[in-house]
């Protein structure tokens, strides 16, 4: 079921080319980032020049989207061995999204089963981490110590 309910309109620097204006705009209506870019463009080529000024005005006017500027510093000031740690906890907290129309934002059907396996097999990992520290004789004492 595709949700109907729109949020309201930012710019996304992290998703956009030159300032995200109409990686928003795909958010906002819930289309495929290029397609938006191929309407501008051929906006502008026939001869509808003031969608340069819309876009520029948009570009002043719109909030960029809460969260653009972590996600950014996340991907470029990480080290390798957190890069790892951050993304198996991505994939772990990621939505999938299926398209059912090519227009729409989301993926094919095919690449959004290959995800949730790839989802499950993260959170399988997980569990077993988990499961490994609960039977150990490490948990056992730290249960002791915190009933004292």
């Amino acid at each position: 079921m595709i949700d109907k309910r729109r949020g309201e309109l930012y710019r996304n620097p992290s998703e956009g080319k030159i300032a995200g204006v109409c990686a928003g705009l795909a958010d906002y209506f819930g289309w495929e980032t290029w397609l938006v870019r191929i309407l501008v463009v051929s906006g502008v080529l026939l001869g509808m020049g003031w969608f340069v000024v819309i876009y520029i005005a948009a570009w002043f006017i719109l909030d960029k989207k809460a969260g653009t500027e972590e996600v950014c510093a996340k991907k470029f000031k990480r080290k390798a061995k957190q890069q790892n740690d951050c993304h198996e906890e991505d994939i772990a907290n990621e939505s999938i999204k299926v398209k059912s129309r090519i227009w729409q934002a989301g993926e094919p059907p095919k690449q959004a089963f290959h995800d949730i396996r790839r989802k499950f097999k993260t959170l399988e990992k997980e569990l077993q981490k988990i499961e490994r520290y609960v039977t150990s004789p490490e948990f056992t004492v730290s249960r002791e110590i915190n009933k004292l």
